[in-house]
């Protein structure tokens, strides 16, 4: 059976994660829609770099999801209230939310990483309220996968992968990623 994520862009965010992310989820195929938070489907990340979405968010209905995935750029998508409410709903259906670089923060301020083992950039510690930090490339830990930085992007595709498709697809995409051996 096929799954489906949506990993979500808003202004500034984290070029190298959420392509990289959405690259290596396609690779596990894993159906990947890419969507916009800021109400036009060209969205400009970090370094100036636009890049056009698949959909806008209001345009999407999130109940098909079996991913929902937060790249770096996670204060501003910590601004987006619907956004937060779906991740919540989504997260207490135990389906997969997963976020890398800064955007754990979002997860934090939700509650969400309260008594587990979570990672993030360097600096944002302080804002996953409840966690146990750890300086990890990659953290799967119940239905929450963080991610340290752009550095580790390969390394936290995989794992979502993994969680969706399992570790035959994962090991797969890792080798043609050479990852692995």
């Amino acid at each position: 059976m096929r799954k489906k994520a949506y990993v979500f862009f808003a202004t500034g965010f984290e070029v190298t994660e959420a392509i990289g992310t959405t690259d290596v989820l396609r690779r596990g195929n894993v159906e990947t829609v890419t969507v916009s938070m800021t109400g036009d489907r060209t969205v400009t990340g970090g370094h100036g770099i636009p890049v056009v979405t698949d959909a806008l968010f209001e345009d999407i209905d999130l109940t098909d999801a079996d991913a929902l995935v937060l790249p770096g750029g996670g204060p501003m998508l910590n601004d987006y209230e619907d956004l937060k409410k779906a991740i919540v709903r989504h997260y207490e259906k135990g389906r997969l939310v997963a976020a890398i670089c800064a955007a754990p923060l979002v997860l934090g301020g939700l509650g969400l990483l309260r008594g587990r083992r979570a990672t993030c950039y360097p600096g944002f510690e302080q804002y996953l309220t409840g966690a146990t930090v750890v300086e990890e490339a990659t953290v799967k830990d119940g239905n929450i996968i963080t991610g340290r930085g752009p550095g580790m992007v390969y390394a936290f595709g995989v794992a979502v992968v993994d969680y969706l498709m399992g570790a035959e697809t994962a090991d797969e995409v890792a080798r043609k990623l050479l990852l692995k051996k």
